[in-house]
């Protein structure tokens, strides 16, 4: 059924030049945006506008003017790896809208679903890494990127602040080392950052995988992407544990394809921020400001607290240690 669309969504659109739009449909699952598919004589697009206040539980706001810096992700990733993001067709300053190419779910389901449902594929995590990888790859061997994201503050406020500092702030006695991990990755300079690498943000296309939703685009470090997303193969093991050890061989692939394609700096280095970064995202998503809808019950909450707090007071250099930790506690 078709809804109204509000007059700014029609303003933006005529500002972007995307005129004859004949409805469209206000599509679920935006935390941090509104999100329409528009009908348009020439077939649907996606429209997105980004919220000054998230659709969280807890006081979270965040400057609406990252879609700006959303738009400029889009057009650098397309340029390292053209079919690993929607295609661009226009962004609205004044609204915080963007428009982009809409892609059916019928041939672009999402990969939290697949895996969700115990479809976790290995190879296909691979190919994740592989685009990440290439991407921050690009990137990094451009540093005049760096001048297109001075996003410091935007990354501060809808990552590290909601994530690690809020996490901090509920767990008093793990704050000194929860602060060093903001200080080591706000402070740490090397490539282009998507900041949301989820599989709620990624498809499952035919020519491969497909990123969205880079409202957090930041000039930083790269090794945030890979443990944001890394994370995310350890919860599904809570939402869906019948596929663990298919969610295990997802981390271990993502993991060796992403450290393989690391050029631009020692791959150990990259590593071991990566590894350190892993469970405090792990606890966050549990105690910060935007804990995984899919882990209720207090006992999972527990399991997840105890192996984060014993890697947060010895900090992992290796991202198989986290695995391995995890896993052990899994068993236990």
């Amino acid at each position: 059924m078709a809804d109204s669309l509000p007059d700014e969504i029609l303003t933006a659109l005529q500002r972007m030049g995307l005129f004859g739009a004949t409805g469209g449909v206000r599509l679920t699952g935006g935390v941090s945006s509104d999100i329409w598919r528009i009908d348009r004589p020439d077939g649907p697009i996606c429209v997105k506008r980004a919220l000054a206040k998230l659709r969280v539980a807890a006081d979270w706001q965040a400057p609406v003017e990252r879609n700006l810096y959303e738009a400029r992700w889009m057009r650098r990733a397309a340029k390292a790896v053209p079919d690993a993001v929607p295609r661009l067709l226009g962004q609205d300053d004044e609204t915080g809208a963007l428009a982009m190419e809409y892609l059916p779910p019928a041939d672009h389901p999402l990969w939290k679903d697949k895996l969700h449902a115990g479809d976790a594929d290995a190879y296909f995590a691979a190919r994740v890494a592989g685009a990440l990888a290439r991407i921050h790859a690009v990137s990094a061997a451009d540093p005049d990127t760096a001048a297109d994201f001075p996003t410091d503050a935007i990354f501060h406020a809808i990552r590290l602040e909601p994530y690690l500092l809020a996490t901090a702030r509920a767990h008093p006695d793990l704050a000194p080392q929860l602060e060093a991990l903001v200080a080591t990755t706000a402070a740490t300079k090397r490539a282009l950052v998507h900041g949301d690498i989820s599989p709620k943000n990624i498809l499952c296309g035919p020519k491969g995988p497909v990123f969205l939703d880079a409202e957090c685009a930041w000039w930083g470090d790269p090794a945030f992407d890979l443990a944001f997303c890394l994370n995310h193969l350890l919860l599904k093991c809570v939402w869906s544990p019948f596929a663990q050890d298919r969610f295990m061989a997802c981390f271990i692939a993502m993991s060796v394809t992403y450290l393989n394609a690391v050029a631009w700096e020692p791959r150990a280095d990259l590593e071991a921020r990566a590894a350190r970064l892993l469970p405090g995202l792990l606890l966050a998503r549990v105690d910060g400001k935007s804990p995984v809808e899919y882990i209720t019950r207090d006992a999972d909450k527990e399991r997840v607290r105890r192996v984060a707090r014993r890697l947060l007071l010895e900090p992992p250099e290796r991202l198989a240690e986290v695995r391995l930790a995890w896993m052990k506690e899994r068993a236990g």
